[in-house]
């Protein structure tokens, strides 16, 4: 494990996620929030063990990103290590705190099997709508992912706000960094759930967007990251998002 930055309100480590949150302390996180690698984009083992840049860009993309770790799982693999980094992350969390998990269509039902396994309460599943994603000639498009929402006991209530149970956002191709960035503004919007200055920890911090979004909101942040090339480029960003 490497600790690219340890400040008061951010703390970014470039590490595999398990060897990472078993040295973080008991009860000590208000939320939870992360986009996990999926291990999917195909309908075949064979596809979904596919180069990532080849799964999720469309044909021809000239954009290049840094390699995906951990994204070549089969089924049972898959749903048992969510149930370990998961079980880890029950025991990190605060009791009343909250889980949010993104999550594709073909890895709903594992996921949701893997959140309650490692003892969090499942409260429901909430759809992000990608209205830029591409159409299927002679199929229904898939312009939805999804954010498997859970909680410690009982969830913690901080706003009066009735909110939506569907989020739509673009993602912009030309800006982002990270082949499977989710956009900051739907991220901050996932935020209204938890308190104003709470703590929040994503395992697969990816390109930093959950930091930047956690940063433009007064919440403190912990990430781990496993690419290396990844953690450098979400350092550089929180950074930057601290400067400014």
């Amino acid at each position: 494990m490497t600790t690219l930055i340890a400040s008061d309100r951010i703390t970014l480590h470039q590490g595999e996620a398990l060897g990472v949150l078993g040295t973080l302390p008991d009860s000590s996180i208000d939320t939870i929030l992360t986009d996990p690698p999926y291990s999917s984009g195909g309908m075949t083992l064979s596809a979904r063990q596919a180069d990532p840049a080849q799964k999720y860009q469309q044909s021809g993309a000239k954009r290049r990103y840094p390699a995906m770790l951990g994204d070549n799982r089969d089924q049972r693999s898959f749903t048992l290590w969510a149930s370990l980094w998961l079980a880890e992350c029950w025991r990190i969390a605060r009791d009343g705190a909250r889980l949010m998990v993104f999550s594709d269509w073909r890895q709903l039902p594992a996921m949701t099997d893997a959140v309650q396994a490692a003892g969090w309460m499942w409260r429901g599943i909430l759809t992000w709508h990608k209205p830029s994603a591409r159409p299927v000639l002679g199929d229904f498009k898939r312009d939805a992912e999804f954010i498997i929402t859970g909680s410690k006991g009982k969830p913690l209530t901080h706003t009066r706000r009735c909110l939506p149970g569907v989020y739509r956002h673009n993602v912009n191709s030309n800006r982002k960094v990270h082949l499977t960035e989710k956009p900051v503004p739907l991220l901050t919007d996932l935020l209204e759930v938890t308190q104003p200055e709470c703590s929040v920890l994503d395992p697969f911090a990816g390109s930093g967007s959950t930091g930047v979004a956690c940063l433009q909101t007064g919440r403190s942040f912990i990430g781990i990251e496993l690419s290396p090339e990844y953690a450098a480029i979400a350092a550089q960003r929180l950074r930057e998002t601290i400067v400014t």
